[in-house]
């Protein structure tokens, strides 16, 4: 007999669980799916080592959109997010980059490559806090759609036209050169030090398979610089626990409301009957139904896998064939019994309890950038590291602490195929360790326990379609309706009854929580639950 709800949600990811917690919020009997054991998606804490807790995926939050946690009082369900407060960034030469909330410090650090560019660093961050503001309630609401011709839609773009007008031209032009400058472009406008534009054109490649200087990237930059935590702009924190501890917030605040979460339950397939989706199977062949069904998955999985190709119309079919992916992101967890000592700068201090960015050149971003064209990992990759247990000494025993090190360009499609992966995996965490052993030597000797983890590992262990963090490429032609296809970008899809809630659905990726709200509410907006 199958059971009924008034939704069902696929997918326990952090955009799944918030779907769910709106939707039970609002009184409705929702059933929640996950197939692994464990709730979060990639955004999970694990002891994979004894005593040490890894963010196992990702490792730094600031996208969470505010109003979210409010309205769902994360706090009270144990989200506590702790500040990081600087970036430290070494380089080849022996002197470094740190910028923090000290503007003094800063200023400093800064004005040893260039003067000019300590004076113009605080208007560029303003500057960019008002792009990300303009930019705020394009993310915190269903992407406009310009072909729509309903009233809600009509108004919604009048809106966002005068937002452009009344702004000025200047604002506009820096708006439109955002969505199609590199980052490396774009901030050579402000500033002239290569060690400063190199360090924050970074942020412009994170979860892409593009180097710093294609065009775009300046978008990725400012989706990074969006970053809000107690109302301050371009603000990164660690959560306490690891990452998954805002996955389990959200799931307590569901369950709170009335949702059922059930885990080690995958879903086969979606039920679909007279061209509306009606339920789910599980892989056991136990069967539920509901009004309506959410989807968390990203959308290949979710249209040409738990569908089928079969019940949507042929040229949906194509768009979603050729919705990118490219996978280009690898992490080395660490449990270590010491903290690295850099050379430029030896020693403890605030500027580990920061995030440690490696990017010492232009040049060896794209370079970086080269060996991932060609199909194979970066010898020499980006990386982006933090030391959590510094902040959180809940995740490590006393003493000892753990380091998540993200890096760029780990390429899904490999030369020698996506399978292949698992022979060259300890080689790309070498490559990752010895980098980090010129930097900091006796780094190595360190290491208690590795943790290497590719796009073909993300995509085996969280089902992510080619182990892409974002469920898809934040390029221009896969933002806002056109996430993830022309007409399908309003959380609704070709299939009746049938939602997309996750990070492949507009505003896109990474730990925000905004396609899971947005999703549960056109729902709630159109009864359909």
């Amino acid at each position: 007999m199958a059971t009924t709800h008034d939704a069902i949600v696929v997918g326990g990811g952090h955009n799944g669980l918030t779907a769910a917690a709106v939707l039970a919020k609002a009184g409705k009997k929702v059933l929640l799916l996950e197939r692994r054991e464990i709730v979060g998606g990639a955004a999970v804490s694990e002891e994979v080592t004894p005593g040490f807790t890894f963010s196992t995926y990702s490792y730094v939050v600031s996208l969470l959109r505010p109003h979210i946690v409010r309205a769902l009082e994360l706090p009270r369900f144990g989200l506590d997010v702790l500040p990081l407060e600087t970036t430290f960034n070494p380089l080849d030469d022996g002197r470094y980059l740190l910028r923090g909330k000290d503007p003094e410090t800063t200023y400093r650090s800064i004005a040893q490559f260039s003067r000019r560019d300590a004076e113009r660093a605080p208007e560029f961050g303003q500057a960019m806090a008002e792009l990300a503001r303009f930019v705020k309630p394009i993310i915190d609401g269903p992407a406009p759609d310009p072909t729509s011709r309903s009233a809600r839609d009509l108004f919604a773009l009048l809106r966002l036209s005068r937002l452009f007008v009344d702004a000025g031209e200047d604002f506009v032009a820096a708006q439109l050169k955002m969505l199609t400058m590199s980052a490396v472009d774009f901030l050579s406008e402000w500033f002239e030090s290569e060690p400063l534009i190199a360090a924050m054109s970074a942020s412009g490649i994170i979860g892409t398979f593009l180097g710093v200087r294609s065009p775009g990237t300046a978008y990725v930059l400012l989706h990074h610089y969006m970053g809000e935590l107690d109302g301050a702009f371009r603000a990164w924190g660690l959560p306490r626990g690891g990452t998954g501890s805002i996955s389990n917030a959200i799931a307590r605040a569901a369950e709170h409301h009335g949702a059922r979460i059930v885990t080690s339950s995958p879903v086969a397939r979606i039920l679909v009957e007279g061209e509306r989706a009606v339920g789910v199977v599980l892989e056991n062949g136990d069967e539920h139904r509901a009004k309506v069904v959410l989807s968390g998955c990203d959308p290949r999985r979710t249209f040409l896998g738990l569908v089928g190709a079969r019940h949507l119309p042929s040229e949906f079919v194509r768009a979603i064939e050729r919705y990118k992916f490219r996978g280009s992101s690898g992490k080395v967890n660490l449990a270590l019994d010491r903290v690295p000592s850099f050379a430029c700068l030896p020693g403890d201090g605030p500027h580990l309890r920061g995030d440690i960015t490696y990017a010492p050149s232009i040049d060896f971003l794209e370079r970086a950038y080269d060996d991932a064209k060609y199909g194979a990992f970066s010898r020499r990759p980006f990386m982006n590291i933090v030391i959590p247990s510094l902040t959180d000494p809940s995740v490590a025993p006393p003493g000892k602490h753990v380091m998540s090190i993200f890096v760029q360009y780990a390429p899904y499609h490999l030369k020698n195929g996506a399978a292949s992966w698992p022979a060259e995996r300890e080689a790309f965490g070498d490559a990752v360790c010895d980098l980090v052993e010129e930097l900091a030597p006796g780094f190595k000797e360190s290491i208690l326990f590795r943790q290497v983890i590719t796009p073909y590992d993300i995509e085996q262990v969280t089902g992510l379609t080619e182990g892409n963090i974002f469920q898809g490429e934040l390029s221009l032609d896969q933002l806002a309706f056109f996430r993830p296809a022309p007409r399908s970008a309003r959380y609704r899809t070709p299939l009746r009854g049938l939602y997309l809630c996750g990070s492949g659905a507009h505003p896109g990726g990474g730990i925000m929580a905004a396609p899971g709200w947005l999703a549960a509410h056109a729902v709630l907006d159109e009864g359909a639950a």
